[in-house]
């Protein structure tokens, strides 16, 4: 079955050809080693994609000059000839399964950390840096030597067995630190005007298409429209690809340039416009990414003519197998990526780790729960049909456990089936979608729903093993007045149950105040939803900054916004009494008075509670009780969803699980 003929149609770039349409995404995984060295679960992870049927895969960026041109904590390298055994290895496995092969080459420039490469970053010109320390200026005879690095790099890539080279030129990297007059502030040949700027950038294609050859397919990946008021407009960038277009041969077309990510909040298929423009001025295929999640999007942008190839990344972590599936009918059993951004961004970007998936607790091997079944009959009762509850009892299934779900509300999905009716909160209906599809699918698994778990009804069931996912409620901490408000009969203070039970009312609400005690994930999902209605949003948070855990591009579009809409944010406050219509909040012994139409109170959440006497009665019975997701401890989806997986070490442990004998 192929419904998406566009998609699954093959396209030849000079001496390549492509499969399919569907390109993944060089996006960074820290799963190089120390040395820059690529390792063996780094060719693991991208095999899984290779096997999952994607068309072309870019490798993530590698460094063409070490140590000054790395941006990462274990970057891969290509500056020297060692580097390339590993990257033969990776392009043999991945045309094991017709997947050709790219490799993106890049300097980090003034992205780089100075304690990591131990001097000065160096830039088009001398910038601050975060630290109060300055760039170094690179000189002319220096951006000679660095274009020849370059051009060695991407002959290094071809005698490794790539298919195509990809020039980063975009995201504030250091091409685009020439190109773009953000940081571009010379009065030389490689600064000032467009023509000037764009020199640095030439003559790297130049070097590469001398090391590579005329018939080797040449990629160019640029931010053509950088969206900060010093940078290039789409225009600008247009005008630079007059002087670059006729040394490469398709144009990776992207945006940004300080936050490149695409953020939760932005809809399916944003960027295209780009690549749009440029396919209208120039005669050279594009390819084009931003949240492309459904394939029968990617197929409409494809045959609208608005690009040649759709790159995936965030889509391809979640779920190698897109292509596959989606070539096959299966589109319901994507796994969806929901933007979150929490393990392949902030991992990556903030904490300095390899990369992971809320959604996919297996990213860098094959579903690890699915390698061996359980040995013998196990029954397992799963209490709770949250997000954890729900990936605990369909992995426990997955195994060949007999696994009955049993859930008090009268529909599965606790606190992701609530939050996925907030408009801007569509991503989390397909995830739920999803999971409700898997689930139905297991014919070992049986749900129910409006269902107490008594220690009568779990006793009946003879479980095995009990999963205990009853998942959490709002924290109402012992502030004056909190109760008692939220208690009132006419009231004007709600906490975020309430405001997740009530958007049909909530939706018509327009030019109120509206005051929220508390600054974290779910409080700026309600600040946003009521910001975009012209309400006047004000934000009362205890610690200095909003959005403590969330990454850093979803942290800036909220905040972008709120300062748009003239939120008001009352910083290292503390939330001291709750009136009828107003907080009394406090700062260094000053209180004042913070009025509001409506008060929401977002201080957290805490677990449900538990049932002492059914946990009494399982180990005198020595089944064994587990407590997962939030009524564990009260976290995000991210670590709810990864112990719901983690229910196969506890079958491990119990000797269910493990390899059956012939």
């Amino acid at each position: 079955m192929n419904n998406y003929k566009t998609l699954f149609s093959p396209l030849t770039v000079k001496s390549m050809t492509l499969k399919n349409r569907i390109v993944m995404s060089p996006i960074g995984s820290n799963f190089a080693l120390s040395d820059g060295q690529m390792s063996p679960q780094h060719i693991e992870y991208y095999r899984l994609r290779a096997a999952g049927g994607v068309g072309l895969i870019i490798l993530e960026n590698v460094c063409v000059d070490y140590p000054a041109g790395s941006n990462g904590t274990t970057q891969l390298r290509l500056d020297h000839d060692r580097f390339l055994p590993p990257l033969c290895t990776f392009n043999e496995t991945m045309h094991r399964y017709g997947c050709c092969t790219s490799v993106q080459i890049n300097h980090g420039g003034c992205t780089a950390v100075p304690a990591r490469i131990g001097t000065a970053p160096v830039s088009a010109s001398r910038i601050p840096l975060a630290d109060g320390s300055f760039t170094e200026e690179l000189s002319a005879d220096e951006l000679r030597r660095l274009a020849v690095q370059y051009g060695r790099a991407a002959g290094r890539a071809k005698t490794a067995g790539f298919d195509a080279i990809e020039i980063h030129a975009g995201h504030g990297y250091l091409i685009n630190q020439f190109l773009s007059p953000v940081w571009n502030h010379r009065s030389d040949e490689f600064g000032g005007s467009l023509e000037n700027r764009t020199r640095f950038c030439r003559l790297v294609i130049d070097e590469v298409r001398r090391a590579v050859g005329e018939q080797y397919p040449v990629m160019l990946r640029m931010s053509l429209e950088e969206f900060v008021p010093e940078g290039n407009c789409l225009e600008d960038s247009l005008r630079m690809l007059e002087l670059l277009r006729d040394g490469v041969d398709l144009i990776d077309a992207s945006v940004g340039v300080k936050y490149a990510m695409d953020a939760a909040q932005q809809e399916d298929g944003w960027r295209s416009f780009v690549a749009k423009a440029v396919k209208e001025r120039f005669d050279i295929p594009c390819a084009v990414m931003g949240n492309i999640r459904e394939p029968q999007m990617a197929e409409d942008i494809l045959a609208r003519g608005e690009t040649d190839l759709i790159v995936i990344g965030r889509g391809l972590i979640a779920d190698p197998q897109w292509p596959n599936k989606a070539q096959s009918g299966q589109e319901a059993c994507i796994r969806p990526c929901i933007s979150c951004n929490i393990g392949c961004v902030r991992h990556r970007l903030e904490l300095n780790r390899p990369i992971r998936c809320t959604v996919n607790p297996s990213i860098a091997q094959e579903e690890w729960h699915k390698q061996n079944r359980v040995k013998r009959l196990c029954n397992v009762v799963v209490v709770g049909g949250g997000v954890s509850g729900l990936e605990a009892a369909c992995t426990a299934a997955e195994t060949g456990c007999r696994v009955t779900l049993l859930e008090k509300e009268a529909e599965l999905g606790g606190w992701l089936r609530k939050i996925s009716k907030v408009p801007r909160k569509f991503r989390m209906k397909r995830l739920l979608d999803y999971m409700l599809q898997r689930a139905q699918g297991l014919k070992n698994l049986v749900c129910l729903t409006g269902t107490e778990a008594t220690a009568d009804l779990v006793d009946a069931l003879k479980p095995d093993l009990v999963v205990w996912s009853v998942g959490s409620r709002p924290l109402l901490p012992p502030i004056a007045g909190l109760r008692e408000q939220l208690a009132a009969q006419d009231r004007n203070v709600f906490d975020v149950e309430d405001f997740l039970e009530n958007l049909d009312w909530e939706a018509e609400i327009s030019g109120k105040r509206i005051a929220l005690a508390g600054g974290g994930a779910v409080a700026l999902d309600i600040a946003e939803f009521f910001a975009e209605q012209n309400n006047q949003v004000s934000i009362v948070e205890q610690l200095p900054e909003l959005g403590i855990g969330l990454d850093q591009f979803n942290r800036r579009y909220i905040t972008d916004l709120l300062r748009e809409k003239n939120a008001e944010l009352f910083l290292s406050h503390r939330l001291e009494e709750v009136r009828d219509t107003s907080f009394l909040i406090a700062r260094d012994g000053k209180t004042e008075a913070l009025p509001f139409d409506y008060g929401f109170i977002c201080l957290g959440l805490r677990p449900n509670g538990q049932q002492p006497e059914l946990q009494r009665h399982l180990e005198e019975q020595n089944i064994p009780f587990v407590p997962i997701g939030d009524s564990k401890r009260a976290r995000r989806m991210f670590e709810g969803i990864a112990e719901g997986r983690d229910v196969v070490e506890t079958l491990k442990l119990c000797g269910f699980y493990g390899e059956v004998q012939a």
